[in-house]
């Protein structure tokens, strides 16, 4: 599996593939998962997840470091990836965050797709 290198082409072929909605779900499944009050619509417009999901790890890394350590965890996002990360600036690092957290989040949606 190769994996998008930008929000603009994961949507592509979320949509292509007709599993927007599962990414959604799964969004909101790890969110539930990690006590996160983030509740995606199913319908939302890719350009408002992106400044939902966006504006929520901004949030988190500013006033709730421990919750966005344990959101990383549950969604599983590769730690390697996350230190490889600029972190000195803060809207930089959660915008790149969010698109890992999609990556990771598309990545499981994909396999549960193929293999089932």
């Amino acid at each position: 599996m190769q994996l998008p290198n930008t929000f603009e082409s994961l949507i592509e072929e979320a949509n292509q593939l007709d599993l927007y909605r599962k990414l959604i779900l799964q969004l909101n499944k790890d969110f539930l998962l990690a006590n996160i009050d983030l509740d995606f619509h199913e319908e939302v417009l890719p350009s408002s997840l992106k400044l939902l999901l966006h504006e929520t790890v901004y949030k988190l890394i500013q006033e709730k470091f421990t919750e966005y350590l344990n959101l990383l965890y549950i969604i599983d996002v590769p730690e390697k990836a996350v230190k490889a990360l600029n972190g000195d600036d803060t809207l930089k690092l959660s915008e790149n965050v969010s698109f890992l957290i999609l990556k990771r989040e598309w990545q499981k949606v994909w396999f549960k797709h193929k293999y089932s």
